[in-house]
């Protein structure tokens, strides 16, 4: 490291006043000017003189911090799978971070492959597929002014063999472009405006983990039927009621969207109007009312999105023609 000998020159001095610079916060390149001042009395009266002006030129200190933007273990599937990362210079001075994605950590239930790492171009924190800009190799960011942060994306594929409740971590560093090393390193003139770099506390690198974890869902139906006929029995003959309960049941740690239970009318019967039910509770006929229908075709049940572990059953009646 180098060290600077600073020297005033030689006076009469009464009183010295002195002001120190304190370089910690100030950007890299700044220029921080000091001059003394001393002040006597002589027989002709005071007299005030100044010290050589001293000059620092402030070096630019390279740090960096790296940390998840996710809540938590990102749920996923087999497939892509996005993790999101925030990287901040914490350092005095603009300086460009290389990246890199490790993800083969211990403890992993699986690995993933890292796919790309991008960056959020249009600030929305969401990655967008042929909108953010894909890094190339070695990926490294854009120039980041001091205290400047981005949204970073790792875009992973998840294998196929992943169980469900399976984990897996994967870690992104940031190191400064500059370079790295142990604090105090000093890169020669390698800083704004021509100043040393220096390497601040973080090493001029950090890493942050995300984790995966895999939730699988699996949906089964299951159809019976109960007979009634006119005679308070149960054979199968015109006038019969046939009451059909269909039983929906997701498995797995997820949970699927958009789940919708129909089922069309046998050939040769009739519905029996209002006969349509959730999980024991009457629903309508009409469309858009609640979650069921019964037209002239079949019947449909909306069950929006269902956790993982739970079921619900849907029953109907028709008449035998």
């Amino acid at each position: 490291m180098k060290t600077r000998t600073i020297l005033a020159a030689p006076m009469l001095v009464a009183s010295l006043v002195s002001t120190p610079a304190l370089a910690e916060g100030v950007d890299a390149g700044t220029i921080i000017s000091n001059t003394a001042t001393a002040t006597y009395t002589t027989p002709d009266g005071e007299t005030t003189v100044d010290s050589n002006t001293v000059d620092l030129s402030v070096d630019e200190l390279l740090d960096v911090t790296v940390t998840t933007l996710d809540s938590g273990p990102v749920g996923t599937a087999p497939g892509q799978a996005v993790l999101t990362f925030e990287v901040t210079n914490t350092g005095n001075g603009p300086e460009a971070f290389e990246l890199t994605a490790e993800p083969v950590v211990a403890g992993n239930d699986f690995d993933t492959t890292v796919v790309a790492i991008a960056v959020d171009t249009n600030g929305n924190g969401v990655y967008d597929d042929g909108i953010d800009e894909i890094l190339t190799a070695p990926e490294t960011t854009s120039v980041l002014d001091a205290d400047a942060a981005i949204t970073v994306f790792v875009v992973v594929t998840v294998p196929a063999d992943a169980a469900d409740t399976q984990e897996s971590t994967v870690q992104l560093t940031a190191a400064a472009a500059t370079g790295t090393g142990a604090p105090g390193t000093v890169f020669d003139g390698q800083g704004e405006s021509g100043v040393d770099a220096v390497v601040g506390a973080t090493g001029a690198s950090a890493t942050a983990d995300s984790s995966l974890v895999v939730g699988i869902t699996t949906v089964s139906l299951v159809k019976t039927a109960d007979v009634a006929d006119p005679f308070g029995g149960t054979t199968v003959v015109p006038g019969s009621i046939v009451t059909y309960t269909i039983t929906a049941s997701v498995d797995g740690s997820g949970s699927v969207d958009d789940l919708v239970v129909t089922d069309a009318y046998p050939a040769g019967t009739s519905y029996t109007a209002g006969t349509l039910t959730l999980d024991g509770t009457s629903l309508t006929d009409a469309t858009g009312d609640d979650a069921g229908e019964a037209d002239a075709a079949g019947i449909s049940v909306d069950l929006g999105t269902v956790a993982g572990g739970s079921s619900a059953v849907v029953t109907f009646q028709v008449e035998i023609d």
